[in-house]
């Protein structure tokens, strides 16, 4: 019986790998006891709380802030959980990166 709670894959792991991010580095620049293991949950889709949800989305904009030069963070797009799990409400299948033209090494 297959578990509705597991989602598969999300949006923030191909992010993740294409801002060239570790589970770690969200870890350590959360401000908020984030653990590697709510990190993994939140990558391999299985179903977090709305405030986890926002949780890891804070730690990932902070995260590719400090990466960011100042031209960069000029026109950084920020991330909202929406854009990161697409089982949060009002997720967009078809959305398009803003931030495509600063990930690292393009």
């Amino acid at each position: 019986m297959e578990d509705p709670r597991e989602h598969g894959p999300q949006p923030l792991d191909e992010l993740m790998e294409k801002w060239k991010l570790t589970n770690h580095q969200l870890v350590e620049t959360s401000t908020e006891q984030l653990n590697h293991k709510q990190v993994q949950k939140a990558r391999k889709g299985r179903q977090l709380t709305l405030p986890m949800m926002q949780k890891v989305c804070r730690a990932f904009n902070i995260a590719i802030w400090h990466r960011l030069n100042k031209a960069q963070k000029e026109t950084y797009f920020e991330y909202m959980h929406r854009h990161l799990f697409n089982y949060a409400k009002g997720h967009e299948a078809e959305w398009a990166d803003p931030n495509s033209g600063l990930y690292p090494g393009e």
